[in-house]
């Protein structure tokens, strides 16, 4: 069975940074596309930025040039680095993943991780 595990959430202040990274676990499947979602309080579930299989990349308009997503095929791993954050960034982030496995596709989740920004 496939699980995604987040870490790095955390409390900052405004104009800082954190650096979101996500892990897929498990055997018997490929994965191919990356991302990370945020919910805040009230809100609906929102993109924040995908990556493709092959470095493809595409961002919330609401955090291009602060958010850079990425990821390290051979650790199955997915990253946000997330700078000039801002309190209104504040979110449950989650990781997700689109993955081959047993001859089918599956979307996966992450538990989530929470990012606070104090102004």
């Amino acid at each position: 069975q496939v699980q995604l595990v987040e870490s790095g959430g955390g409390l900052v202040q405004a104009g800082g940074s954190l650096r979101l990274s996500c892990t897929a676990s498990g055997s018997g499947f490929s994965i191919i596309n990356m991302g990370w979602y945020r919910q805040a309080p009230g809100s609906q579930r929102e993109l924040v930025a995908r990556i493709t299989s092959s470095g493809g990349t595409n961002y919330a308009d609401s955090i291009k040039g602060r958010f850079t997503i990425s990821r390290d095929n051979a650790k199955r791993m997915a990253f946000l680095q997330m700078d000039s954050l801002k309190p209104e960034d504040t979110a449950v982030f989650y990781c997700w993943m689109s993955v081959w496995s047993s001859g089918r596709s599956l979307e996966l989740w992450g538990q989530g991780t929470l990012v606070t920004v104090s102004s």
